[in-house]
């Protein structure tokens, strides 16, 4: 990745077909997790039954996108 492209806060490589915050590359399985933790915090906390799709979209994320699950946190490109 260049180095301009560092000081995007956001771009989207169309070519590889890749979102980009920061410098970071995000992944759709640590999206998820996010979502999925929100989610449950949220049902724990509000009791509101609406967050289980919430919970639901978190899982079928990190279930698309398991495979490389050891870098969705990871720094760097």
């Amino acid at each position: 990745m260049s180095p301009d492209l560092v000081h995007k806060p956001i771009h989207y490589d169309a070519l590889q077909r890749r979102l980009w915050i920061r410098g970071q590359r995000c992944h759709h399985g640590a999206t998820g997790a996010l979502l999925a933790g929100a989610g449950v915090l949220g049902l724990m906390t509000l009791r509101a039954r609406a967050l289980t799709g919430l919970v639901a979209a978190g899982g079928a994320l990190m279930a698309h996108d398991w495979h490389d699950r050891g870098v969705w946190f990871s720094r760097g490109s």
